[in-house]
């Protein structure tokens, strides 16, 4: 089982231009196709209110996360031709984050402290 205190999840939330929902829709399927092969994935989706999208997922640590982006690079490229970024968070353990800090600057995201949860 892995413990809470190893996991990072990223939270970000897209705001979809007028016209582009039908495009970011088509979208989701090319991410979700390269995601499902990723080991240190733990989860991973789409929700939609309206015109804001929100990917819920989280990795086996901070080297799990760094690998996805690496990964879905190219179709994140295309989801920010369709919509922008409204905010990011991203939580984990302090050790985690601070490998994250530099990777992740440019979307100067909110950063939540893991302190504590429930391992099942």
């Amino acid at each position: 089982m892995i413990h809470p205190s190893q996991v990072v999840s990223i939270h970000p939330y897209f705001k979809v231009k007028p016209g582009k929902l039908d495009e970011v829709k088509a979208l989701l399927e090319k991410f979700i196709a390269s995601t499902s092969a990723e080991e240190a994935n733990l989860y991973y989706d789409f929700t939609l209110n309206e015109d804001v999208l929100f990917c819920r997922e989280a990795y086996v640590g901070a080297e799990g996360l760094l690998k996805h982006l690496d990964n879905v690079g190219s179709q994140l490229q295309e989801l920010l031709k369709l919509a922008e970024v409204l905010r990011v968070e991203v939580h984990g353990a302090t050790a985690e984050l601070e490998k994250l800090k530099g990777p992740l600057a440019p979307l100067n995201p909110g950063w939540f402290v893991f302190q504590c949860g429930v391992n099942r």
